[in-house]
């Protein structure tokens, strides 16, 4: 930052102007705030490792001295499919809360992926002034997205960041949660409870996570020795109905557990076990993925597979900043520990 000579004036600033950066110390900021310069630094630099009132009070100096962050430098667009889908919206929430005490706005767009919808969104906003991108489960998740997306963000120099699956053949950082680790809790869980006719209620062809769900599922079976287990994952989208019509076909080929890769699959199973006259989980164990907040009002409550969205969130936020910072990042996929969540839907098989 430069320093203001000593003993000149400084110019007076017409209403409505913005102070630029460099027009008053850091040694004045830090002493109206009470801090360092070092930490004055890092709140202007967006660093980790400010607490949230020591921030607060650089952030209060600095509007005492009329300095404002340029606009379009403190927005960021966030992509996702559905915030009518709770995990959504959960997400976007817990990454807004890590982007905020950072002086960052969030900008939610719901698009379906890999649309015109998409790239227009983006273009618009790109060309608007956004500092970042974070892709919540977009077309990201696509095995086939469109890469004219991709090129338009990385011919503006935006950087970009996706969760739940990356863009193929490009360093953008991804942060995910393990889906493989996912199968293998809820099918270890199963089988403990003494299930060995275990379906899967998988999203569809060409989705990332699905699709990791699914390899998951294959080699936790063929580890417990269950060798025909693709042949118990029935492919549909991730909600209630296609859920329900899944299970339904699973039951019919005589399974007594159901791993679902989605909250809203997993309610669809309730809605077809009430339908065939089965029971859960007397007659019918079900475990869904997410820990979507309306699992409170499910009877009974839901046995789930837990996405960790504080930790997700906490990894995109550092990752936001440090790329609006031009601090370097690593480029492996960070992959987030799920939790498996023990509630009623789950028990041993009815004997035959």
């Amino acid at each position: 930052m430069v320093m203001q000579q000593a003993g000149a004036e400084p110019a007076p600033r017409r209403k409505g102007s913005r102070t630029p950066v460099g027009s008053t110390s850091l040694a004045h900021i830090a002493q109206l705030a009470e801090v360092s310069e070092a930490t004055v630094s890092r709140v202007l630099n967006r660093k980790y490792g400010v607490s949230a009132a020591t921030r607060a009070a650089v952030e209060d100096a600095l509007r005492q001295v009329g300095y404002e962050r340029p606009m379009g430098n403190e927005l960021v667009l966030m992509i996702t499919p559905n915030l009518r889908n709770p995990i959504f919206a959960l997400q976007a929430d817990r990454i807004e809360n890590e982007l905020s005490p950072h002086g960052l706005k969030s900008i939610i767009c719901q698009v379906y992926p890999g649309t015109p919808q998409e790239r227009d969104y983006v273009e618009a906003l790109i060309d608007s002034g956004v500092a970042a991108i974070v892709f919540l489960s977009a077309s990201n998740t696509l095995t086939k997205a469109d890469h004219r997306v991709v090129q338009l963000i990385e011919s503006r120099g935006t950087p970009y960041v996706s969760i739940n699956g990356g863009f193929p053949e490009t360093d953008a950082p991804v942060v995910s949660t393990d889906d493989w680790r996912a199968a293998e809790l809820a099918v270890g869980h199963l089988h403990d409870l003494g299930h060995r006719r275990i379906g899967m209620l998988a999203g569809p062809v060409d989705n990332i996570p699905a699709d990791r769900r699914v390899d998951g599922f294959i080699q936790a079976m063929e580890r417990r020795g269950i060798d025909d287990a693709d042949d118990l994952v029935v492919r549909k989208h991730f909600n209630v109905e296609d859920g329900q019509q899944a299970t339904a076909a699973l039951i019919a080929q005589g399974v007594t557990g159901i791993v679902a890769s989605s909250d809203e699959m997993a309610l669809g199973g309730y809605r077809a076990a009430e339908r065939a006259g089965l029971r859960v989980p007397q007659d019918l164990s079900i475990v869904g993925y997410d820990d979507s907040p309306m699992l409170d009002f499910t009877a009974p409550p839901l046995t789930t597979v837990r996405q960790q969205t504080d930790r997700i969130a906490e990894n995109v936020g550092r990752i936001v900043t440090a790329l609006i910072s031009k601090r370097a990042v690593g480029t492996e996929e960070i992959l987030i520990d799920p939790e498996l969540r023990l509630r009623g839907s789950t028990a041993p098989p009815p004997r035959a």
